[in-house]
């Protein structure tokens, strides 16, 4: 494909979805862009939240992941379904009941200000890392297959893409995302399920008897505890995720607080647990079949999985259908992921760091929103230019290393919080915040000699988790007069 054409889809899908950004946005107030006036039906918020909670990494990771892994990610996703069951029976009536309009008001009224202050750039620093890596790559694909072809350069390329991002949700907030998320979910779906069936035509036999004759879509590892696959690390990796990287992540609780009422965001989380399990199913039977294809046409594929889906779709392998479909899944889910994030981010500095939605009136708080989504999408941009000047595995390994680390020290504060009904030194909760990620890191790099052979993946989080509960249990204070 010619990079006048990709570029042309990319314009059409974004002239769509400008369109509903601006019909669901046109109206929208404070409230409509930091809650979406509670009156968003609950069963648009659970398709929107699919969207959102599947990046371009994963767009392009899951499938190449089935080589080496098989469907073992799905033991996770099933972790994730069980901790969105924890999110919506414990979390979100929390939340309601305390009218919160960012999730980290909570540590203030539960701990003090200084916890407070403190979960907030923890997000803040956590989801300015995790949204520009996910926006730099698709930076690099619209470099390599628009940008560079015509001769434009990589800044240019940023200036584009994170102003789009930008625009579509200054004004509508999270009453717009519910909608255009809901888009790019459906364009999601469509373009995995289509790719699916193009691909699955080439090849002989149905989709169930390719899938049953590979070991590549194997799901249960239960042999070797050693093992990364192993289920009841990956199971229990993914509940303990979900509940950290959801239920305690303003960008995506946000989302379900702007349901009308506790009941209706239940029914969202649940039924986009459920979802969830389906769509990465998708992605994982897609990855057989492009690995499948590969070995009955001998195409010699990339060496890492994350560059297999762009490599087949791309270069001329598939009908030119699949090509574009490819684009529009890869930018749908990019951009979902990196406006929500734009907004929680937007929301939480105003809510949590300046508290510039206090004594003030409906337009110096608007004036004073519009200044900050602007200076977040600038951040977000400097940060992606920094990781691209970077530019290499081993430093955006790193990057999202260090992103999850600090979710742990904000699970372990959250789960005290709600079960530990004692009140700790306020003072000194960032000095344990700060010597749990160290610990946990301590630990890891010497699992295999510690613990013969044991090898520490996504259960970082609930180590980290562990070592700031017990930590906030040393900090209970003994009197009620002695000074927080």
């Amino acid at each position: 494909m010619s990079p006048t054409f990709i570029l042309l889809i990319i314009l059409l899908y974004f002239a769509v979805l400008f369109g509903v950004s601006y019909i669901s946005g046109r109206k929208a107030d404070n409230a409509g862009f930091f809650t979406g006036n509670r009156k968003s039906p609950w069963y648009v918020v659970a398709f929107a939240t699919i969207g959102a909670a599947i990046s371009g990494v994963t767009f392009v990771s899951v499938p190449g992941m089935v080589a080496t892994g098989g469907f073992s990610y799905l033991q996770m996703v099933l972790g994730f379904a069980v901790g969105q069951l924890i999110i919506a029976f414990v979390l979100i009536p929390l939340f309601y009941r305390m009218n919160l309009v960012s999730i980290y008001e909570y540590l203030e009224n539960r701990f003090g200000v200084t916890t407070y202050k403190l979960g907030a750039w923890f997000f803040f620093v956590s989801k300015m890392l995790g949204a520009s890596i996910r926006l730099f790559i698709v930076c690099v694909v619209l470099q390599l297959l628009v940008f560079e072809p015509l001769g434009l350069s990589f800044v240019l390329n940023l200036f584009f893409t994170v102003g789009i991002v930008w625009l579509y949700t200054f004004r509508g907030g999270v009453k717009s995302l519910i909608w255009t998320d809901s888009l790019k979910t459906f364009s999601l779906i469509v373009t995995v399920g289509l790719c699916i069936f193009y691909i699955a035509r080439n090849l002989d036999g149905s989709i169930w008897d390719i899938m049953a004759s590979t070991e590549m879509s194997k799901i249960f590892f239960f042999d070797d505890v050693n093992d990364k696959r192993f289920f009841f690390k990956q199971f229990l990796a993914g509940v303990f995720t979900v509940i950290a990287l959801t239920g305690l992540d303003q960008d995506l609780m946000q989302k379900s607080l702007s349901c009308k009422n506790t009941r209706d965001s239940q029914m969202n989380m649940i039924t986009g647990g459920v979802l969830q399990v389906f769509v990465n199913l998708l992605f994982l039977m897609l990855g057989v079949l492009l690995y499948t294809y590969a070995a009955n046409n001998q195409i010699a594929l990339p060496e890492k999985g994350d560059e297999v889906f762009p490599f087949l779709a791309t270069q001329g392998y598939f009908p030119v259908i699949v090509s574009i479909l490819f684009i529009v899944g890869l930018i749908s889910a990019a951009y979902a992921a990196a406006g929500s994030a734009l907004t929680a981010l937007t929301t939480s500095f105003m809510v949590d760091i300046l508290g510039a939605t206090k004594k003030k009136s409906e337009k110096e708080v608007s004036s004073v929103r519009m200044r900050v989504h602007i200076a977040m999408a600038v951040v977000m941009a400097v940060v992606i230019f920094v990781i691209n000047i970077l530019n290499n595995t081993s430093v955006i390994d790193t990057v999202y290393k260090l992103a999850s680390y600090t979710y742990g020290p904000l699970l372990g504060i959250f789960v005290f919080g709600i079960f530990i009904k004692k009140q700790v030194k306020d003072r000194y909760v960032p000095w344990v915040a700060i010597a749990s990620p160290v610990l946990t890191l301590i630990f890891d790099l010497n699992s295999k000699v510690w613990f013969n052979g044991y090898e520490f993946s996504h259960e970082r989080l609930i180590l980290n988790a562990m070592f700031t509960f017990l930590g906030l249990c040393l900090l209970i204070r003994k009197h009620k007069s002695e000074n927080s």
